[in-house]
């Protein structure tokens, strides 16, 4: 790879967060503390107005092993928990045996030909159905940290949060472009990307949507990678995104509609495709101990939830903290 974007180094990735959450919109009406000046006061967003809430749990289940970090939703509905180096599996009936990674798993994704797909920090690998992995691409530079995945029949987008760039290669591992890189000729102000937390996810209508966390909101990509249209704004009020960086994790509903998860105040959240806001799915005061890991301005690079959707709808929330994953359906409405 040539041109490549300049790279964070990982001191400069992780050892300043507590700065981003001023220099990258600390919630508006928060208040900072006089002792910490990086620590500021969100309780008053804690409690969600319960008329915003449109969707109840209906089974919670803690992952087994620790350092649970992200969550997908293969074929028939298993589950699959990147947790350390290994992939937990189960279904309704039971749990499955897990995958081996080797490394940390930093992202997955679950493709339709049953093949699971598992980012490490700098390399791409694929396991088939008995369990054997294989590599299909390894990073060219130390300063790639990969966090998201997208596959589809034929291509693979993956998140490097570390590059602040999506690439796009075919299922070989071949680099055929890069999404979200800034452009000044194109007038492309590409990612801001202060913590490892990019996710891309390939929607219904053909386009891609990016999270762009630095600047608090959605992009909408053509899988070329030509911005198309973003959503979101940086506010602590419900339908918008606050702290250093937020959105930290999509999904996509069957009916195209977009699922957001955040951390500092993890909450979980439904938009039209277009962005328009719906309904919170699970408000602040659900994940207490997740709160109390990163719900200030220090590094919570560890906290924070991920969501993944099963072919019926319902959202799975893995909450980074507790390894407790939350099965929500929406509420029946009166």
């Amino acid at each position: 790879m040539s041109d490549l974007p300049t790279p964070h180094s990982r001191r400069q990735f992780f050892g300043k967060l507590a700065q981003g959450a001023v220099a990258f919109g600390a919630a508006p009406g928060a208040v900072f503390s006089a002792t910490n000046p990086f620590a500021y006061d969100v309780s008053r967003f804690g409690r969600t107005d319960p008329a915003m809430i449109g969707w109840e749990e209906i089974s919670r289940r803690t992952t087994p092993l620790p350092e649970a970090r992200r969550i997908a939703i293969g074929t028939g509905n298993i589950v699959h928990v990147a947790a350390g180096s290994e992939i937990v599996r189960w279904k309704t009936d039971g749990a499955l045996p897990s995958l081996k990674a080797g490394a940390m798993v930093t992202c997955l994704a679950l493709p339709r030909d049953e093949l699971v797909f598992a980012g490490l920090r700098d390399r791409i690998v694929s396991f088939d159905t008995e369990g054997r992995a294989r590599v299909i691409w390894q990073a060219e530079n130390d300063g790639s940290w990969f966090s998201g995945l997208a596959v589809s029949e034929h291509d693979i987008w993956i998140a490097d949060s570390g590059l602040r760039v999506i690439w796009h290669c075919d299922r070989a591992g071949k680099v055929l472009g890069r999404v979200g890189q800034k452009d000044r000729e194109r007038d492309r102000a590409g990612l801001v990307v202060p913590s490892p937390f990019l996710d891309v996810r390939l929607h219904p209508d053909g386009l891609l949507r990016v999270n762009n966390p630095g600047r608090h909101r959605v992009e909408a990509y053509t899988p070329e990678g030509d911005l198309e249209f973003t959503w979101g704004k940086p506010t602590a009020a419900v339908p918008g995104f606050c702290g250093c960086c937020n959105p930290i994790a999509l999904a996509i509903l069957p009916d195209g509609r977009i699922v957001t998860a955040e951390k500092g105040l993890p909450r979980v959240k439904v938009y039209a495709s277009d962005g328009t806001f719906e309904s919170v799915v699970a408000g602040t005061e659900t994940f207490a101990e997740n709160v109390r890991r990163c719900g200030n301005a220090s590094d919570c690079t560890r906290g924070g939830l991920d969501v993944a959707v099963d072919s019926e709808g319902r959202i799975h929330i893995l909450d980074r903290v507790t390894g407790e994953v939350r099965v929500m359906r929406p509420k029946a409405r009166a």
